[in-house]
């Protein structure tokens, strides 16, 4: 979803406001997840072990983020 955006012309109504507000708190929250899985260097360092393994890595380290915030 994309934030609204104001003009010279036309500024924002309080309902778009309040939408990007709400669009902004979701997406700090996703970043801050994909923040911790970072931490864990298999998303922001090339891969170099096997493909297949990747995938199942992955989801154990998002696995554990999430019981870590109790998803």
């Amino acid at each position: 979803m994309i934030p609204y955006k104001k003009s010279r012309k036309r500024p924002l109504t309080k309902e778009q406001k309040e939408h990007n507000r709400k669009l902004s708190s979701i997406r700090m929250k996703v970043e801050h997840k994909i923040r911790e899985i970072k931490v864990f260097k298999i998303m922001s360092e090339v891969y170099r072990n096997f493909e297949n393994k990747y995938n199942l890595r992955f989801n154990i380290i998002a696995g554990m983020i999430n019981f870590k915030h109790a998803f």
